[in-house]
């Protein structure tokens, strides 16, 4: 109840002028037992950020398990982000960007670095790349549907269309990083063989 009390206040109003008295007041809760749960708000706001990646993870988890092509799997996930976004809006963006927030957490919790191991074998298996640049490429992939969300919830689009366009993104993308790897990687004949020219000669002294 305190924790969804926090959660409403936040995503109305933002961060600035939160305090645990004013989330007690808002549930009903007592000044005095507030700092007996919660001791800081800093302390209440780490734990409303570890609930809402618990549940943004299970989400996505559930999204990923029913994919059966690498589309499928970055749409289902893309779009159990942006699902979530809409339900709660910028509740995750603004709690990280709380002081103290980032320093008191475990930031390899609630399967972030799964996530990335998991995207990053099927991205390297799929795409015929290397562990370490499918890695780079994932980490960096999962930047895009946070910034999806972001524009959802500031320009008011149509979610759809949104999550087309991030989908599409993320895959040209990692296309896009194949085909440089193969082009750097391929071995090209010369005029000479293809057209069965006569080699030219090297100048006297070259």
């Amino acid at each position: 109840m305190i924790l969804d009390s926090a959660s409403a206040m936040i995503a109305q109003k933002g961060t600035a002028d939160l305090s645990l008295e004013a989330i007690g007041e808002v549930a009903g809760v007592s000044k005095t037992l507030m700092y007996r749960y919660f001791g800081s708000l800093v302390e209440l706001l780490t734990q409303l950020l570890n609930r809402e990646y618990r549940h943004l993870r299970s989400e996505q988890l559930k999204a990923a398990e029913e994919a059966t092509t690498y589309e499928d799997l970055v749409r289902r996930v893309t779009r159990a982000y942006l699902t979530y976004i809409e339900e709660r809006g910028l509740i995750v963006e603004r709690l990280q960007a709380y002081p103290n927030i980032a320093q008191a957490q475990d930031p390899t919790h609630y399967k972030r670095e799964p996530s990335v191991f998991y995207f990053s074998e099927v991205t390297a298996e799929v795409f015929n790349l290397n562990t370490e640049m499918a890695t780079v490429a994932t980490e960096i992939s999962f930047g895009l549907p946070a910034a999806a969300g972001e524009f959802l919830v500031r320009s008011g689009m149509d979610r759809q269309l949104i999550e087309d366009i991030t989908v599409s993104m993320i895959l040209g993308s990692i296309a896009g990083l194949r085909n440089d790897a193969l082009g750097r990687q391929l071995a090209v004949r010369s005029p000479s063989e293809v057209l069965a020219l006569p080699t030219p000669k090297k100048a006297a002294g070259g």
